[in-house]
């Protein structure tokens, strides 16, 4: 039997730390962990609170993942290991608001069921509303005791600076794809061509991939995501200002598209730095089953035009995510693009 710190792939020096914290008795009330979605934020914040509270008697296998406390946690059906997760607006906006914090503070003033910790991860921390994170920072100030906070976000920069301040911070890095490749393929028995392409994919996010792997409509959709984009480069302005209007009625699933959209236009601009005598920058490609298209459009278009192409479209996301007119953002997007 092995502890469940050893199942944390990439991070191991993160693991590491916390569970020193938690043999030399150093643990601290709140901890900020950093990094892309599905780099492993949740995993490692799940393995520190079964860490915690794990019921082994041997030390060295703690988190033992077979006990009652390490299972429910597993689970999600500990009562005193809570995930606090923001709410989906129907735009697909995230955002954690101040009736959820209020709910939580008054369970941290009840005692634990059964734990020796109360452990809260709170999930997207940035999508706090400022009274929600107002409203946090003062149990960040006085802390319960025998309570362990745990907040995710994409980075530190994106939380009240008097919040952050406040947490023991742990940045995850993406993963280089050769990991993630040799792990699908060991761990979760993916076919080797298909681990390759996911790890190309993934963008340094392993739980994206495993995700795919086990879920092929993921791919799917990625698929009928670049049909539209293929579709509105195929076509005149009518035909993409047709597009636009389809897509506008949908406007909840246009964020993901983008996103697609943006990694396309990154090898297309990568390839025409290549063209434009740029070497060695192959292995840099994400998009690797899309090849011939990127190869006609890094050939189609100047480098300069495939970099306003890519930027524009992260504009457009940044514009949709600040409440844009979602109609015009993507007619504004689609007279970028080369016809």
């Amino acid at each position: 039997m092995q502890n469940q710190w050893e199942n944390i792939i990439g991070h191991q020096w993160a693991a590491q730390l916390m569970a020193s914290a938690i043999e030399h008795n150093r643990l601290g009330h709140a901890y900020l962990i950093t990094g892309p979605r599905q780099v492993g934020r949740s995993t490692l914040a799940r393995t520190f609170a079964q860490a915690i509270n794990c019921e082994s008697p041997s030390p060295e296998l703690r988190p033992c993942g077979q006990c009652r406390s390490c299972s429910l946690i597993e689970a999600n059906r500990h009562p005193d290991v809570r995930i606090v997760e923001p709410e989906a607006s129907s735009r697909g906006k995230l955002t954690l608001k101040i009736e959820s914090i209020r709910e939580l503070l008054h369970d941290l003033n009840l005692a634990s069921y059964e734990a020796k910790y109360k452990v809260i991860i709170l999930k997207e921390f940035e999508a706090a509303t400022a009274g929600a994170a107002n409203a946090f920072l003062k149990t960040l100030e006085e802390p319960p005791a025998n309570v362990i906070l745990i907040l995710t976000a994409k980075d530190a920069d994106t939380l009240l600076p008097t919040i952050a301040s406040r947490c023991r911070t742990i940045g995850l890095r993406p993963l280089p794809p050769e990991l993630i490749e040799r792990s699908l393929i060991s761990r979760w028995h993916v076919d080797e061509d298909d681990a390759h392409l996911l790890s190309k994919l993934a963008d340094g996010r392993l739980g994206w991939a495993v995700q795919a792997a086990k879920d092929q409509s993921m791919l799917a959709a990625r698929e009928q995501q670049l049909e539209q984009l293929y579709s509105a480069l195929d076509g005149n302005r009518i035909t993409r200002f047709s597009i636009a209007d389809k897509m506008a009625r949908k406007s909840e699933t246009i964020p993901e598209i983008l996103k697609s959209w943006l990694s396309w236009w990154r090898d297309a601009v990568l390839l025409g730095q290549q063209a434009a005598g740029d070497q060695g920058i192959e292995l840099a490609i994400s998009n690797i089953d899309q090849r011939r298209r990127l190869d006609q459009m890094s050939r189609k278009a100047a480098p300069k035009q495939l970099y306003a192409c890519f930027e524009q479209t992260n504009q457009a996301l940044w514009q949709l995510e600040h409440n844009a007119n979602t109609r015009l953002v993507l007619e504004n997007l689609f007279l970028t693009y080369p016809l």
